[in-house]
C-alpha cells in the first residue's frame, strides 16, 4: 500500500535526526569569526521541525564548558550535555550541547539564537539553518483570486504569483493595487531562513482592525525575488476563493 510522504516524515518526527552538509558553515560573536566548519551536519533533535548545526569541537574557537543554562534549541533533548562557550573574556551561556550519540560523537550542537551572525559559504542566513529537504517554489498564474472576510472582498486579483513551501498551504502573492482595502504599516518583522525578512501590514474588515494580517517581503532572499513588493493574506484567517470555489482554510501554527 502507497504511504504519503509527508505521513513518513511525521512518524519519525519523535527520532533524531541528522544530516552531513557540504556547505561551509561559520559563526561570529560580533564580528568575531567563532565557528568555521566544512564538516558541519545537520540535525533534528526529537519532535523538532527545524534543524540545528552540529560542528566538530575542533572547529570552534575557544573552550567549552559545563553549563547550568540550556539552549533554546535543546528544549526537547533529555540526554543532551548543555554548553558554555568562552571565547577570550566573553563567555556566552547555553550556545550549544553534546548528544550521547555515537553518530556525532565528537560534535557539538549549537543554538542559532546564541550566536550573532551565521554564515552558509558567503551568504549570510537568518532565521534558523537552511533544511535541505525543504524548498520554495514560485509559480506565475492567472487564476482568479478573491480574498474576502466575514463577506467583505478585500482583494481581488488575476495575476498572482503562487508560492509552494513544503509543509506549508500555498500562499498567494499579489500586488498591493489589487487590495481594496487600506493597508497599515506595522511593526512587526519575522524572518525565514527561505524568504528573508518579512514586513507586516493592519487594515479594517467589518468595522474591525485586522493586525497584522498581510505580509509582504520588500527586499528578500535571491530565491524569493519574484515576491519582492507583493503581498500575502493569511490563509488561515481570511477566505480564499480560487476560480469561483472556496478554500478550507488550512491549521496551522498561525490559525
Amino acid at each position: 500500500m502507497s504511504s504519503r510522504v509527508s505521513d513518513e516524515v511525521v512518524r519519525r518526527l519523535d527520532q533524531l535526526r541528522h544530516e552531513p552538509t557540504e556547505k561551509r558553515i561559520r559563526a561570529t560573536f560580533g564580528e568575531e569569526p567563532v565557528v568555521d566548519s566544512t564538516r558541519a551536519m545537520l540535525v533534528w533533535e526529537p519532535r523538532r521541525i527545524v534543524p540545528s548545526y552540529a560542528v566538530p569541537v575542533d572547529d570552534v574557537a575557544g573552550d567549552f564548558l559545563p553549563s547550568a543554562a540550556r539552549p533554546a534549541s535543546a528544549a526537547h533533548s533529555a540526554d543532551g550535555e548543555p554548553l558554555d562557550l568562552r571565547v577570550g573574556e566573553e563567555t556566552r551561556e547555553g550556545v550549544g550541547f553534546r548528544l550521547a550519540d555515537p553518530d556525532l560523537d565528537r560534535y557539538v550542537v549549537l543554538d542559532f539564537g546564541a550566536f550573532d551572525k551565521w554564515f552558509e559559504e558567503d551568504e549570510e542566513n537568518v532565521g534558523h539553518p537552511r533544511d535541505p529537504f525543504k524548498r520554495i517554489d514560485i509559480l506565475h498564474s492567472s487564476r482568479h483570486v478573491q480574498v474576502e472576510l466575514d463577506g467583505e472582498l478585500l482583494a481581488d486579483t488575476t495575476r498572482p504569483r503562487l508560492l509552494f513551501e513544503t509543509s506549508l498551504p500555498m500562499r498567494v502573492y499579489m500586488p498591493r493595487e489589487d487590495v481594496r482595502v487600506g493597508l497599515r504599516p506595522s511593526s512587526k518583522r519575522t524572518y525565514c531562513a527561505y524568504k528573508g525578512q518579512a514586513s507586516y501590514w493592519s487594515l479594517d474588515a467589518a468595522g474591525t482592525e485586522r493586525k497584522d494580517l498581510v505580509w509582504s517581503y520588500e527586499d528578500p532572499l535571491r530565491e524569493a525575488a519574484e515576491i519582492t513588493g507583493l503581498v500575502a493574506f493569511f490563509n488561515e484567517k481570511v477566505d480564499i476563493v480560487v476560480d469561483g470555489e472556496r478554500s478550507e482554510r488550512p491549521h496551522t501554527q498561525w490559525s
